[in-house]
């Protein structure tokens, strides 16, 4: 990446004993939407405190536009962080918090003024300038905090989990106004979730972060359709996941025999005798009511559960493992209790190497 914003190179974080983050390489583009994803304890937001200056880094570099930033404050490092609890100061109004941090800086009152009412405006928060904070709304604080550390104008804003505290309707109308204003102002978002919808809707990037690990990073089309690690296959969205051997390569097709039958995929570099896994998503599955060359899956359908616009299935496979089945409307041609034989078109699955973690 050409003059990228932030780097991260050789990063590693201990507590004690602890490796939280291990030999984390990260560049973040100027105006980009990076989100770090990953499960509790993975290790994403202690990324961001070290990024933002509020946890130092055990070993490795971390550069802001270029420049070493390890042994400077927080409050140097041209970064705000917006919290999941807002941190709003209590006693004063909305347009007191926002300026704060122009006040300490001791910038024209007038100018303060300016900036202030512009960022209210931005936010749509211009009627409730005179408003304390426990007198807002959820989502009305968090545009607040959002005005507070946008103010500041700095070239990133990093964000924990801001979205956490509120209710699922709010949170996704609150998604879609933070990336029209990432959008619209151009500054580099660093985001930090557990929520894979959330980072499938927003990013321009996705980190996957796991056990310390950076396991995958791309756009989010590549990590949904062409997952590098049996993680992150298994973590972001709904995926069927067979571990098993290959036994036999024609060009790019693989034969696979696992513990629920054979099966197909295609993939690139795999040899026969090797172990591997194989991916597929739920609505790429299909069940017949005679077998499919190439494939060996039995299984008898479970349920359907209609949830909207989608039907999921659940087919048991007579070596007991459950796989997942759905279509945007129900299968008339298969009903509960019917034997079914399992399979898809080979391209539509991913082959993934067998090793332990780490694609980056």
């Amino acid at each position: 990446m050409k003059n990228p914003i932030i780097t991260l190179e050789g990063v590693v974080k201990r507590f004690g004993n602890n490796v939280v983050v291990k030999n984390m390489n990260l560049e973040i583009g100027q105006g980009e939407f990076l989100t770090l994803l990953g499960p509790s304890g993975c290790g994403k937001t202690t990324t961001l405190r070290m990024i933002a200056g509020f946890e130092e880094a055990s070993e490795g570099i971390i550069k802001v536009e270029g420049e070493r930033v390890e042994d400077k404050e927080p409050f140097q490092r041209n970064v705000n962080t917006v919290f999941q609890n807002y941190a709003l100061f209590p006693h004063m109004t909305v347009f007191n918090n926002i300026a704060y941090g122009l006040t300490i800086k001791k910038v024209p009152k007038a100018e303060i003024n300016e900036r202030v009412t512009e960022m209210l405006k931005m936010v749509q928060m211009e009627p409730y300038a005179k408003r304390k904070p426990d007198e807002l709304s959820g989502g009305q604080k968090q545009r607040v905090a959002i005005a507070r550390a946008l103010v500041n104008r700095p070239k990133v804003l990093l964000l924990d989990e801001p979205l956490g505290a509120l209710d699922l309707k709010l949170r996704k109308q609150m998604q879609i106004e933070l990336k029209r204003l990432q959008k619209k102002l151009g500054i580099t978002f660093i985001y930090v979730t557990h929520d894979q919808e959330e980072a499938l809707t927003m990013s321009d990037r996705i980190a996957i972060m796991h056990d310390g690990v950076l396991e995958q990073l791309g756009s989010p089309t590549e990590i949904y359709e062409y997952p590098k690690t049996k993680f992150v296959a298994g973590f972001i969205g709904e995926s069927n996941i067979f571990d098993g051997k290959v036994t036999a390569v024609d060009g790019n097709l693989l034969t696979v025999e696992t513990e629920a039958g054979s099966l197909q995929v295609c993939g690139e570099g795999f040899a026969v005798g090797e172990e591997m896994h194989v991916s597929i998503r739920p609505e790429y599955l299909e069940a017949s009511t005679s077998p499919v060359v190439g494939f060996s899956l039995e299984g008898k359908i479970k349920d359907f559960i209609y949830q909207g616009s989608v039907v999921k299935t659940a087919i048991d496979l007579t070596n007991g493992m459950e796989v997942k089945y759905s279509r945007f409307e129900q299968d008339q041609t298969v009903s509960e209790g019917q034997k079914v034989y399992v399979s898809w078109k080979p391209e539509k699955a991913v082959a993934i190497k067998k090793f332990e973690q780490g694609a980056v």
